[in-house]
């Protein structure tokens, strides 16, 4: 098995050596992201003071792992708030995990993705119920609580079983009723929010002008479908997670490791979602054992996004180019409203934004 050093720059440089992450706790290499211990509260200890929209996660969890219990003995299930962003609101009440989607979320397209995770159990954690419910202006949707891939020891990081599941899930029939994939209208929002933080003239604060500059030529270099303006690329639409990272898988308590979030499930282009490792790999992030080992796991399961064997490439240039210049808007919109430099892993990213410009993408014939 062989790949090219450094794709995402399409020339002989070698790719630079893997910086450390951020939080120094990934070895060096990108991973999920420790669920917050903030607001977690241990059998009898009173919870902390809750708003609303958390209270009501809270009590809908507590409705069905509570199913069937009516002998009056208090909860000790152990609570905890596992994420709090404007798109996603996730509690935890012991074996249920309510979650409240993104403000203005459709409800028939998300029942769309739920019943597709649930008629797909050997591949997604499946919900309670395949249909959201309104509460407090949001849609919350109820899932089992999985264990998450644990960011201390990437070299467990399950790479073989997530490319297996996804060579599976690329494999599956396709419901025509399902939306797009929403992997390029991500990248697109991405370059678009780094857009508003710049003032009217489009310069960039001081200090991240040459950065700013990079990422913009970058993102001009890809086709149009990349960027969400134009439909999938050409080629058979596959059934697409949208967001794959290690942190969107959890292992059930018999031991098999499942794919979590449909809010990016849809049809479109599978090499996609070999996008981020490609990315990482590309950059310099992820080291060659462990992307050789998602790849040759993926191609083992007959996935469709690369060819059975040779350079992968040609079929992964554009979409590890995309999800690079998604990654260094970000980091760079974080930056510029934290007021701080880049670090040396958006750094990275940055370096291959700027190696990219020189390059364009390659056209589809």
């Amino acid at each position: 098995m062989s790949a090219s050093p450094d794709p995402v720059s399409a020339t002989p440089a070698p790719a630079p050596p893997p910086p450390p992450a951020p939080d120094r706790r990934h070895g060096g290499r990108p991973g999920p992201a420790r669920r917050d211990e903030a607001d977690r509260t241990l059998p009898g200890q009173a919870p902390h003071p809750r708003a609303p929209l958390l209270a009501a996660l809270d009590t809908a969890a507590a409705a069905v792992a509570h199913t069937g219990r009516s002998d009056g003995t208090p909860c000790v299930c152990e609570t905890a708030t596992l994420a709090a962003r404007p798109d996603a609101t996730l509690v935890r009440h012991g074996p249920v995990v309510a979650k409240a989607h993104a403000p203005g979320t459709d409800p028939v397209t998300l029942t769309h993705r739920l019943e597709t995770a649930a008629a797909n159990p050997h591949l997604f954690l499946a919900p309670y119920a395949p249909a959201p419910t309104p509460r407090h202006d949001r849609l919350v949707t109820l899932w089992p609580h999985g264990t998450p891939v644990d960011p201390d020891t990437p070299e467990a990081a399950p790479w073989e079983e997530a490319a297996a599941l996804l060579a599976r899930l690329h494999r599956t029939p396709v419901n025509p009723d399902l939306p797009p994939m929403r992997g390029p209208a991500k990248a697109a929002e991405a370059m678009s929010r780094l857009t508003r933080l710049l003032p009217p003239d489009g310069r960039a604060p001081t200090g991240h002008a040459l950065a700013v500059h990079a990422v913009r030529a970058a993102w001009r270099t890809l086709p149009p479908w990349a960027r969400a303006e134009a439909p999938r690329a050409p080629g058979p639409a596959a059934l697409c997670h949208g967001d794959l990272h290690l942190g969107q898988l959890v292992r059930l308590p018999v031991g098999s490791w499942r794919l979590i979030d449909v809010d990016d499930l849809g049809l479109g282009t599978p090499a996609w979602d070999l996008a981020r490792p490609a990315a990482w790999y590309a950059c310099g992030l992820l080291p060659y054992e462990d992307w050789d080992r998602f790849l040759t796991a993926y191609r083992a399961g007959g996935g469709p996004a690369v060819p059975p064997e040779g350079d992968p490439w040609p079929a992964l240039d554009t979409v590890a180019r995309a999800l690079t210049a998604q990654g260094a808007a970000r980091a760079l919109a974080k930056a510029i409203t934290g007021g701080r430099p880049l670090d040396e892993v958006e750094q990275s990213l940055v370096d291959a934004c700027a190696r990219m410009a020189a390059v364009p993408a390659p056209r589809p014939d």
